[in-house]
């Protein structure tokens, strides 16, 4: 042989081969990737088989000149030992003559799905591959047998005897057979290897899809809060690009940087959220409520890398809650407190009052001869006359102070944190603003109307807001018995 041979890792061996004819063949080219159980036994000392400290391990280049030097006398005294040598080799051998498969050792045998190398002999390469790639195996027969003495590996698939399509990757190279064309060709079965590929490939387009059509919007931030990623359902959410998104903190986009804070301190305290609420704002300005669902991520050694994690759009949802509440808390024809609502907001108010020693007055104010209006005006009237009050006097209120319709013409107010003496002026504006209320009938007469107004303090025996509604109920009929317009005190 005039020159050496390298690619691949694959050894063209220099030997003689006893084929099922019983014809003795003489190889210029073999190919082997691996070493074989019944070489190494006898080849440990061999130095030109050692790799470093891995003595077994078949270097992943040689020369032809090389490998046959050091393997012709070993194996070549007798036909039996390089026979079997073929036969335990791990990977799929075929050597071919112009009238099909000659040899085949046990691997080419489990690779097509056979009982013996018999049901593969006389068999055309063109049978061992898919009808589809027999153009490629048959143009690699025509390259050896114009010379070429290796091709190159290629990815074919293979179909079993069975029917089974499996992917391998083939070599081949030209054999000279006392002055005879032979073609030996070696494969790896890579159909595992390419199922994983199809299920990745399948699993990360699936993902694709998710993301990009999800109504969430997925996000990843580093340890700083910049964003890293996000889904294009952002363009939907806020009204962005996700390119505009990318590159910029996660802060930018909340009403105040501050109001992420409850959420970086619920990562750091439990590692993730569920539907935890707060708020973005959107390109345009509005302001929407979200929900976020998102761990946080750590390092090997616990370093903290960041945040991933969905929010989506919950405003039309909140804004239902809102409505909803305020229906069941809102007195419909005014739009103040209910009844309930005031009551459960003054025991609150009252009980924070007697844990801190405060002082709240509580009034009950009812308009004078409201029936009046309804019998002589009708109730139209009679419901223009009860939104007229209530909105005069809300302005007459803290936002600390609470103010609900007990019922009919029936009033509460709750002062916090107030004097007898301021509380006193505070009901004299009400009445003041009640007096100045004008209102027209459907033939054209204006009517007035006037408020009484029953007041009390709290006391410390005081156990519930009960006692102070008695209190403040006695003062009332005391305000009416007076004449009405006017205020009056039940103490404690």
């Amino acid at each position: 042989m005039q020159q050496a041979v390298t690619v691949m890792g694959h050894a063209f061996v220099y030997a003689r081969l006893t084929v099922s004819s019983g014809r003795r063949l003489r190889l210029t080219a073999g190919m082997f990737t691996e070493y074989w159980k019944a070489a190494i036994e006898r080849s440990r000392a061999s130095p030109w088989l050692r790799d470093g400290p891995h003595p077994t391990r078949l270097r992943r280049s040689w020369t032809v000149t090389t490998v046959a030097n050091n393997l012709s006398d070993e194996l070549a005294t007798s036909d039996l030992p390089y026979r079997k040598l073929l036969e335990m080799m791990p990977m799929p051998l075929v050597i071919f003559s112009g009238t099909g498969a000659v040899f085949a050792n046990a691997a080419a045998c489990v690779l097509m799905e056979v009982e013996s190398a018999e049901e593969l002999l006389g068999l055309p390469p063109t049978a061992f591959v898919h009808p589809l790639d027999g153009a490629i195996v048959e143009s690699r027969m025509r390259n050896l047998e114009e010379g070429v003495l290796l091709n190159a590996p290629v990815a074919l698939r293979l179909l079993t005897r069975r029917g089974r399509l499996r992917r391998i990757t083939t070599s081949s190279a030209r054999i000279t057979v006392d002055s005879k064309f032979l073609v030996a060709v070696i494969s790896t079965d890579d159909t595992m290897r390419y199922e994983a590929e199809d299920r990745l490939k399948e699993n990360e387009e699936n993902f694709q899809r998710l993301f990009e059509s999800t109504q969430d919007v997925y996000y990843r931030t580093d340890a700083d809060g910049v964003v890293l990623k996000v889904a294009p359902a952002v363009r939907r959410v806020l009204g962005y690009e996700p390119e505009e998104i990318v590159g910029r903190r996660a802060e930018d986009f909340y009403p105040s940087p501050g109001e992420r804070e409850p959420l970086k301190k619920a990562l750091r305290d439990h590692g993730n959220v569920q539907d935890f609420e707060g708020r973005m704002v959107r390109r345009d300005g509005v302001i929407i409520d979200i929900s976020i669902s998102s761990y946080a991520l750590y390092g090997p050694t616990g370093e903290f890398l960041g945040v991933e994690g969905i929010y989506r759009d919950v405003s039309d949802r909140k804004n239902l809650e809102r409505e909803l509440r305020r229906l069941a808390t809102s007195d419909s024809l005014t739009g103040i407190a209910n009844r309930r609502a005031f009551l459960e907001q003054a025991s609150d108010c009252l009980r924070r009052a007697a844990r801190y020693e405060k002082d709240v007055v509580l009034f009950i104010a009812d308009l004078d001869h409201f029936k009046v209006v309804n019998d002589r005006y009708g109730h139209v009237a009679g419901d223009a006359v009860l939104k007229g009050f209530a909105g005069a006097v809300a302005p007459e209120l803290r936002d600390t102070d609470f103010f609900g319709r007990l019922g009919g013409e029936e009033f509460g107010i709750l002062l916090h944190e107030v004097r007898r003496k301021e509380a006193q002026r505070v009901a004299e504006r009400i009445g003041e603003s009640a007096r100045s209320l004008r209102f027209a009938a459907a033939d054209g007469r204006q009517y007035g109307i006037t408020v009484s107004i029953g007041a009390t303090r709290n006391h410390r025996d005081d156990r519930g807001i009960e006692r102070l509604l008695v209190r403040a109920d006695m003062a009332l009929y005391a305000a009416k018995e007076a004449g009405r317009d006017c205020i009056r005190w039940s103490e404690p």
